[in-house]
């Protein structure tokens, strides 16, 4: 009996889940943490206080001041695939969703074979809240977030409404409990309201994950008048606005955090804070509302370009690790890490089982933010289209456009972080090792979903009718 005991032992220890349940910085008879998740929706790098930015946002500097700053954390490029990369913990071109977003016609969502955050956690014993956008689904009530692991849901399904009607393309786009609810009020307020609510209400004999996923400062930019007020020496009408948004948003957060207190929950929960992609820099990838004659106001310096793109602005977001006395205070982690990486890293934390259904591309970062380990990613995927590539293995960079006119472009990360200088011409081999390298993982792609949709709908529009010059067309019609 004892040596079929000592077998079974052996068998279980040397399993993906218990390798990947490793108990938290409390030790193995800690309770796990309860997670609250904070993301935002299109801020840029620098467009926090410590980052040196003239918004005023105390306390997501303060969550900075008393957790790890991560000085290189990287998210998808868009809106879309990066919740997708989070809930997953795999790369969105795994599964159809690396290009662009979901649109609000859009007929797809993220797959229902793939294993969510909320579902890993729920199966530890979680109780598991979504309050905000969730933006993987919306046409299908399989897509949606209570069929998805959330036992709690309120807020938008898509991905950009208006902040006072709560409505895109003139539909409302607010639920509870996936029901439709007409109530007033500015949307930024009512998702800390809520955030607020679930901390309240909790059960205390569970943990808890609270998934707070802002519209802010995503267009519209909208924001109550009274809000401007701080701002009012700021001419510029969008820049204002923007500065407004950023700030009434960080003023929930520090609502959330004070609730946490208040129930004498903050000792024992870890809280994450980062944007979902960098800020736009071209109205193009602002979103459905036309900005086009409008100043773009996100600011990503020092890093190039922004939401959309390949390069570091668009890519390396502001992000923010915080659980007392488990992450030591004021520090900065200067490593990789990429969203992926937080599914494997909460859950292992919160001691649920995962990597059972499909392999993970996220890495187990605790060690890195707890201990000031070296991180253990060597490779960063920004993503794998059919036109376009980027990769980094080490300090180097390659971001390669397939179509033509082709273009690769080749950096030093280390040295040449704001991506000034293309060395690809200067070093061949190693372009050619990172191209070998994109073509393997585009072997393992799945083509983007949204083909699947636009290419239907262009063939609809421009093949069902016939467009010839007004006076042609007056010919045609006189008896």
């Amino acid at each position: 009996m004892r040596s079929v005991l000592l077998t079974l032992a052996v068998v279980l220890m040397s399993s993906p889940c218990a390798a990947q349940s490793a108990p938290p910085g409390g030790g193995a008879g800690a309770p796990p943490p309860n997670i609250v998740y904070i993301i935002t929706d299109d801020q840029g790098w620098k467009d926090v206080g410590f980052h040196g930015s003239y918004i005023k946002t105390p306390n997501i500097d303060a969550l900075a001041k008393g957790g790890a700053r991560l000085e290189q954390y990287y998210a998808e490029p868009m809106c879309t695939p990066s919740r997708a990369a989070l809930m997953t913990g795999r790369y969105p071109f795994r599964y159809g969703l690396q290009t662009l977003v979901i649109p609000s016609a859009g007929k797809y969502g993220l797959a229902t074979d793939e294993w969510l955050l909320p579902q890993a956690l729920k199966e530890a014993g979680y109780a598991t809240s979504i309050v905000g956008k969730w933006h993987l689904g919306h046409a299908d009530r399989k897509y949606w977030p209570r069929q998805r692991g959330f036992d709690h849901q309120y807020g938008p399904l898509l991905g950009e409404i208006d902040y006072f009607t709560h409505s895109a393309h003139g539909v409302r786009d607010w639920f509870r409990d996936e029901q439709p609810v007409k109530e007033e009020g500015y949307v930024t307020r009512l998702l800390g309201d809520e955030a607020v609510r679930v901390i309240e209400r909790r059960d205390p004999k569970r943990p808890f994950f609270l998934y707070l996923a802002f519209t802010a400062p995503h267009t519209p930019y909208q924001v109550p008048k009274e809000a401007l007020a701080q701002y009012a020496s700021i001419k510029d009408e969008a820049r204002r606005s923007y500065a407004a948004m950023v700030t009434a948003m960080d003023a929930e957060i520090g609502k959330v955090v004070r609730a946490l207190d208040a129930n004498k929950l903050r000792a024992n929960t870890i809280v994450v804070f980062q944007s979902d992609n960098g800020g736009p820099a071209s109205a193009k990838f602002t979103g459905e509302v036309d900005m086009s004659k409008s100043t773009i106001p996100p600011d990503n310096s020092p890093f190039r370009d922004g939401k959309g793109t390949l390069y570091e602005g668009g890519t390396r977001v502001v992000a923010v690790v915080n659980w007392p006395g488990h992450i030591p205070a004021g520090s900065v982690v200067n490593q990789p890490v990429h969203i992926v990486d937080m599914y494997p890293t909460l859950a292992g934390l919160a001691r649920a089982p995962f990597g059972r259904h499909k392999p993970l591309d996220g890495l187990d970062m605790w060690p890195t933010w707890s201990q000031g380990k070296p991180s253990p990613r060597t490779e960063v995927v920004y993503n794998i289209e059919p036109f376009r590539a980027g990769l980094r293995k080490g300090a180097w960079k390659l971001i390669w456009q397939t179509t033509l006119p082709s273009k690769v472009e080749l950096f030093d990360i280390a040295h040449d972080s704001a991506e000034t200088t293309n060395m690809a011409e200067k070093n061949p081999q190693v372009v050619t090792e990172l191209q070998q390298r994109i073509e393997a993982l585009s072997r393992e792609a799945v083509p983007p979903l949204i083909f699947g949709e636009v290419v239907p709908a262009l063939k609809a529009e421009l093949f069902s009718s016939v467009v010839l010059p007004a006076d042609m067309k007056a010919v045609e019609d006189e008896p």
